[in-house]
This record gives structure tokens, C-alpha cells and sequence, in this order.
């Protein structure tokens, strides 16, 4: 899944109806007006509107986006406090998540920002669990939430037979 999310790119919901995918794309882009702006980032904003733009209005792109998008969403109620990792890390939802977006294994993706930016999940998952519980929860972590839920639940059950001697 890309790292934005194409339907908070063009400001619609993921029920919108196609034409109101165009005129989304169509204003936004309007409003980019590279006079306004000598910095280029309406360079960067203007290529992410096409891209979101030409996945979701292509009808079987956007399917396939948005099956794509459910199995990257896990979903958290309110009091769900995440230690249910078992049911969370196997099962339909994230059985895809063996590979990350460009073929590594899931312990091998790397965090790009805060406090352990540039260290994998492989590592943290050993150094700091609680973390990455947290960053399961928090926005700032929901691309990588399946990755570490998966993780988490393989940990939990390399301990269990520890624990049973």
C-alpha cells in the first residue's frame, strides 16, 4: 500500500461516487498554481493528486486498491488494549504480509521516523515491544501495523513454550 492514503489525498470518502473523484482531482489541482508557489512542492502535491487520481478512477484500479487497503487496516475499538496479537497476527488479514512492499521480510522493514528511525522491526520487536504496541495503535504507525502485529504474535508464541518448562 502506498504510504498516503489515495482518498485523503483527493479530500473525498472511500464510498465516493466516480464523478465526485474527478471533480475532487480536477479542483485540487486547480488550486496549484506554481506562480503562487517557488518552493516546487505544487511539483511533489501535483504528482501525488495524478497518482491518486489515476488509481481510483480507473474502475479496477480502485478495486484492487481498495481490497489492497482493507488488508492493510486492522481494526482497534476503543479499549481494545492490542495484546491479543494470536488472533490479530494470523488469518486472512495479514497472511499477505509475509513479504514488505518490496519483497523483504517483514522484520526487515526499517522506521523512517522519531525516536527509532532508521532501525528495523526485526530489532525493536526484541529491543522495545511496547513500542511498537504503541506504534500498532498510533497513526504515525498504521502502515506498518499487520508488520508488527505479526511480529508481536510470533514473538508471543516463541515465549509460550519457554514459559510452560
Amino acid at each position: 500500500m502506498p504510504e498516503r492514503d489515495f482518498y485523503k489525498v483527493l479530500q473525498i470518502d472511500p464510498e465516493a461516487d466516480p464523478d465526485v473523484v474527478t471533480a475532487a482531482y480536477e479542483t485540487l489541482a486547480g488550486k496549484l498554481n506554481p506562480r503562487r508557489d517557488m518552493t516546487g512542492v505544487h511539483e511533489v502535491r501535483l504528482a501525488e493528486l495524478m497518482r491518486a487520481y489515476a488509481t481510483l478512477a480507473d474502475p479496477a484500479g480502485r478495486r484492487a486498491y481498495d481490497q489492497q487497503r482493507s488488508s492493510d487496516l486492522v481494526a482497534m475499538v476503543p479499549g481494545d488494549d492490542g495484546q491479543d496479537y494470536r488472533r490479530l497476527a494470523t488469518g486472512s488479514l495479514t497472511e499477505r504480509v509475509q513479504a514488505g512492499p518490496h519483497g523483504e521480510h517483514v522484520d526487515s522493514l526499517t522506521i523512517g521516523f522519531g525516536r527509532y528511525a532508521g532501525w528495523t522491526l526485526g530489532s525493536l520487536v526484541y529491543r522495545d515491544p511496547d513500542y511498537l504496541r504503541w506504534l500498532s495503535r498510533h497513526s504515525s504507525g498504521i502502515r506498518y501495523r499487520s508488520a508488527i502485529l505479526r511480529l508481536l504474535g510470533e514473538q508471543e508464541e516463541q515465549r509460550a513454550p519457554q514459559h510452560a518448562r
